[in-house]
């Protein structure tokens, strides 16, 4: 739901930024590249010693490279297939090492194996909400669906209360609940979305196969016109054959009777 309003307000302010990019020959993979790898950093050096509020900071700094690089795409006029093949891949990448991160926290200094869960939970459920999307239209369905929680709002909701949390450490009392707070919330949204989707495909896919059942009797009907169409001429030729051969056989006997 985020996608549909803050992509195109980030993308106007993003915007000089490709450009200046694009004049000091920066390629839009580059650029992919560069800040997957500055998200995996922050998330898997900061989080899991539980600086919440520098691994945030790190993250946003790299998060945006995402609508950077297809800015610079469309103003190059490059965009492709494996453009859009590479930052999906490495949004999953992405994805993975924050949600990967909590997860290594709780799972040490921060010693809660149920929130260590829920952090997984988290990871896996965004691959898989994605995953069903993308095999859903890969095999011809439109999956009208976007869902109640999407990579856009895992992001805002994980990163937003993440770099709260981490002002714990400045001395904010109380403040480091809000982390476990958005694991729970990403954790039931991203269920929520998925079934969405499943449901979705399951849905239009019967409707699929309804519209090809639909339409194979239509095809066997017009089958059999054509073939009696086709058959309509040969045996007009055989009752002719037959007529020819009926009056020289007369012929014939006319001829003898003389």
């Amino acid at each position: 739901m985020l996608n549909k309003y803050a992509r195109a307000f980030f993308t106007r302010v993003l915007t000089p930024f490709a450009t200046f990019l694009i004049r000091r020959g920066v390629s839009p993979d580059t650029v992919t590249l560069l800040g997957t790898a500055g998200v995996v950093a922050g998330a898997l050096v900061f989080y899991p010693m539980g600086e919440f509020f520098w691994g945030t900071v790190v993250i946003t700094l790299f998060v945006f490279s995402d609508l950077v690089d297809g800015n610079m795409a469309r103003q190059l006029g490059r965009s492709s297939r494996w453009g859009a093949f590479l930052d999906s891949t490495l949004d999953r990448v992405a994805d993975g090492a924050i949600f990967g991160g909590f997860a290594l926290w709780y799972a040490g200094g921060g010693d809660d194996i149920a929130l260590c869960a829920v952090s997984i939970f988290c990871l896996a459920s965004g691959q898989v909400v994605s995953y069903t999307k993308a095999r859903g239209e890969s095999i011809g369905l439109p999956v009208a669906v976007n869902g109640l929680v999407e990579r856009a709002e895992r992001l805002v909701i994980a990163l937003t209360l993440a770099g709260l949390a981490g002002l714990h450490k400045f001395g904010v009392p109380g403040i480091q609940y809000l982390l476990p707070i958005a694991l729970w919330i990403v954790a039931v949204g991203s269920l929520i979305t998925l079934i969405q989707r499943v449901v979705t495909v399951r849905r239009e896919s019967a409707e699929a196969e309804a519209q090809a059942g639909a339409a194979e009797p239509g095809a066997v009907a017009s089958g059999a016109a054509e073939s009696a169409a086709e058959s309509a001429p040969s045996e007009s030729a055989a009752a002719e054959e037959k007529q020819k051969s009926q009056e020289q056989s007369q012929e014939q006997g006319s001829e003898a009777a003389k």
